[in-house]
């Protein structure tokens, strides 16, 4: 029996699925709002954990090409308070348990790894039916026997299953960027070092990590920040670097000395155990099925294995789709359940008032197993 399957969204979670359904002879088509793979910059660095997302890599058949794209040395830690003193400071063993790779060469990998006309561009959903049925923004429609939204954090196929929205956490980021840092930032280079950096003080952060072309790419987080709307970018530099005035001259320094515009991002998240009754035909995964902040370095791991899981339930059920459903979402739900409550539970943590002490706390209590 062959199904028709739509997957609505070309992140690393929807193209996980239509890669480890291809290797098992199903196809599938993704659907895509954006023009083109290179509409727009996906984001800096990932961590991609040995449990999960190198699970879907592996099933995906894709592990020898995402280790080729591991960044040498991204693995280290760093975690300073807002006076730039250094309080703990982990080189990178080298264990392969949480191997750094850029997020987009992570999604060209997927990309590449599918056959032409899997992902069709341009397609933006303007409507979804319980029955499988989409829209389009061109006025096409068509209806699938399966329906997943692998759309993100506002996804348009998520109401057809849930009423939940997501939340504001009170935290944003202002993301910025500084290219070709040891030459021409080499005090911020080396405070930063050759991979994550935690500074944190008075509610508020300093995170950033190396990207594989020598750039520094900052996130500037602070608690309650308004999130309804964001100033022109000359304000806003001298805004954020006010937030930071009696923090190491480096460090506030960033947003001043920031390439490219400063981008604004709240950060939101579905309730902690976000779960829905069976729909028949439909079902979501990652940030369309459990969006949480970022601070569990879960989120494109968990979407990864979404994808892979429930391709292997169709896999093994091809001819019963709500028997292959029901086995993904029962695994699914605790699952993302856990790691959404330790997101919580981290973001808590890092914007204490007495922070960075809880998560050089947390560290040491994990280096003690």
């Amino acid at each position: 029996m062959t199904i028709s399957i739509a997957i609505v969204g070309a992140g690393l979670g929807g193209l996980t699925l239509a890669r480890v359904l291809h290797v098992h002879g199903i196809a599938a088509t993704v659907y895509e709002a954006e023009p083109s793979r290179a509409a727009r910059t996906q984001g800096g660095m990932l961590d991609i954990h040995e449990e999960n997302g190198q699970v879907a890599l592996r099933a995906a058949g894709l592990y020898e090409g995402f280790h080729a794209l591991v960044h040498p040395g991204g693995q280290a830690m760093r975690i300073l308070d807002k006076a730039g003193t250094v309080l703990l400071d982990q080189a990178d063993d080298d264990n392969g348990g949480r191997p750094e790779v850029n997020r987009g060469q992570l999604r060209d990998l997927l990309l590449d790894s599918l056959p032409e006309g899997t992902v069709r561009w341009g397609a933006k959903v303007t409507g979804a039916r319980p029955d499988g049925g989409l829209t389009f923004a061109d006025g096409s429609s068509l209806t699938a026997d399966l329906l997943v939204g692998a759309d993100g954090a506002w996804s348009r196929i998520r109401p057809l299953v849930s009423g939940a929205l997501p939340a504001y956490t009170g935290i944003s980021f202002v993301e910025a960027d500084l290219h070709d840092a040891d030459a021409r930032h080499p005090e911020l280079a080396a405070i930063v070092g050759g991979g994550m950096l935690f500074a944190l003080g008075d509610g508020k952060g300093v995170l950033a990590h190396r990207e594989t072309d020598g750039s520094l790419h900052f996130y500037l987080a602070f608690k309650d920040l308004a999130s309804d709307g964001f100033p022109d970018d000359e304000t806003a530099r001298r805004q954020v670097g006010a937030q930071f005035a009696d923090w190491h001259p480096a460090l506030r320094a960033i947003a001043r000395d920031a390439d490219g515009p400063l981008v604004h991002r709240t950060i939101h998240a579905l309730p902690i155990g976000h779960r829905w009754d069976r729909v028949a035909g439909v079902t979501l995964l990652g940030d369309a099925a459990h969006l949480m902040s970022p601070f569990a370095g879960e989120g494109a791991n968990l979407a990864m294995l979404d994808g892979a899981e429930l391709a292997a339930a169709i896999v093994a059920s091809p001819a019963d789709v709500e028997s292959a459903l029901t086995t993904y979402e029962t695994a699914l739900f605790p699952r993302s359940a856990a790691s959404a409550g330790e997101a919580a539970a981290n973001l808590e943590l890092i914007f204490r008032a007495d922070a960075p002490r809880g998560l050089i706390e947390q560290f040491a209590a994990y280096a003690q197993g």
